[in-house]
Parts: C-alpha cells; sequence; structure tokens
C-alpha cells in the first residue's frame, strides 16, 4: 500500500522556466538512468529477496525513487509552465506534447520496460544497481553543469547526493552478504583459465600496461591464447 504526502521529498524553487532545460530534464524522467527506472527496478528486486533487511532497503529506495521522480516532474513543470510559444518553447519536444513531464528521455524516445535491470539473484541484482546509480549520478553531474537557475542545481545537486547514499547502502548490503569484492557468485565453478589475463592488445612497438589486473600472483599473463590451447603435435 502507498500513500502519497502532497509535497515534495526536497524543496523546488524555480522562478523562471527554462524549456530547453526541461527537455534535458526529461532524460532523468523517462530515460534509462531515470528515477522512474531505478524505482521500478529496486521495487521489482525487492521480490526475489529473502534476506529481510536487504528486500526492506531496496524497498525503502525504490519509494525514495519514486519521491525523486515526483522532483523531477515537478522541476520540468516548473520550467514549461505559462510560458508563451516562444522559440525556446517551440525548439522543444513540448511545443508537440504539452507542458509538465512525459514518459520520454531527452531526445524523444519513449521509455521502455529494457531500461530495468533485474534478474532473481541479490548479488547480481545489487550489482546491477551499483552500474544504474552510476549512471544516474553522471546525468545529474551533466545536468547541474547546464542548470540555468540555482534553484534547479540545488534540488539537482540532492538528487545526486543520494544516488552517491544509495550507493553506500548498495555496496554495504554486498559486504554484508561477503560479496562486496568476490568475482564467484554462481553456482558453476569456473574452469583453468579462470587466472588467466590475456593479452589481446600488443602491437609489439611498445611496452604493454601492467596493473593489479595482470600481475602476479593473482594471475598468469599470457601474451598468445591460440598457442595455448592449441594441442603439441
Amino acid at each position: 500500500m502507498f500513500f502519497h504526502k502532497k509535497e515534495p521529498i526536497h524543496a523546488i524553487n524555480i522562478k523562471e522556466a527554462h524549456p530547453r532545460f526541461a527537455q534535458l530534464l526529461l532524460e532523468q524522467f523517462g530515460g534509462a538512468t531515470g528515477e522512474l527506472s531505478a524505482a521500478l527496478q529496486y521495487w521489482v528486486q525487492s521480490f526475489h529477496v529473502e534476506n529481510a533487511g536487504i528486500r526492506d532497503m531496496l524497498q525503502d529506495i525504490a519509494i525514495e525513487e519514486f519521491s525523486h521522480l515526483e522532483m523531477v516532474g515537478k522541476m520540468i513543470e516548473s520550467h514549461t509552465k505559462n510560458v508563451d510559444q516562444t522559440d525556446a518553447f517551440n525548439s522543444t519536444l513540448f511545443a508537440v506534447r504539452g507542458m509538465g513531464p512525459h514518459f520520454l528521455d531527452s531526445q524523444g524516445n519513449a521509455w521502455t520496460a529494457n531500461y530495468i535491470n533485474e534478474g532473481g539473484d541479490v548479488v547480481r541484482d545489487l550489482r546491477a544497481n551499483l552500474a544504474a546509480e552510476a549512471g544516474a549520478r553522471q546525468t545529474y553531474e551533466a545536468l547541474i553543469k547546464l542548470a540555468p537557475d540555482e534553484g534547479s542545481r540545488k534540488a539537482l545537486v540532492h538528487l545526486l547526493t543520494r544516488e552517491i547514499s544509495h550507493t553506500k547502502m548498495f555496496m554495504e548490503a554486498l559486504k554484508s552478504l561477503g560479496k562486496l569484492d568476490d568475482p564467484f557468485f554462481g553456482n558453476i565453478q569456473p574452469d583453468e583459465t579462470v587466472d588467466i589475463y590475456y593479452n589481446l592488445s600488443s602491437n609489439g612497438a611498445t611496452a604493454d600496461e601492467r596493473g593489479p589486473w595482470n600481475a602476479e600472483p593473482d594471475f598468469r599473463y599470457i601474451a598468445d591464447p591460440v598457442a595455448q590451447h592449441t594441442p603439441s603435435k
């Protein structure tokens, strides 16, 4: 059961409409990294989780994401409300669709459930959520740089901040399961190549880059995987 409180979770104070910026904000309403995608993703994931604490966390964050969707929607409404049919208005999607938010991204593409990433495994889902939060944070950073007024900027900074908070929560949930930095979370044992690093980008002209991702003792560095797996005569 849901109850709606008739005030946003964070204050929105926009004094002047900017329809072109409203079109950019659609990315976080009906876009792949938007709040609708996140809210539905986390809510559906919660039904797959047996751990009561993690299920509760997913539902809490999902409902907060719905409140963020409301914030973005109200921002879009404020930036398109009471605007004359000026060139700025006519150059946006709102000239045809009307004021307020729509289930579109900033380029006019319709929202689709294909944006939702859930798979019925709590570790897999939590890791997908880390990527979702990172994508949303990147979009908010771009919007903050383009914000035409201080009210929009402050609201967007709050939304970006909460993406970071959710990331921390998902990481702590993974840590509680012992899976924060464990690549083995399935039921099928890997084969003998699991600790091999294949150098497939060498051109012989420059030294190959090395780092912890291809260094011993965790990895065995192999420059020619074809020769490695070709049976000797």
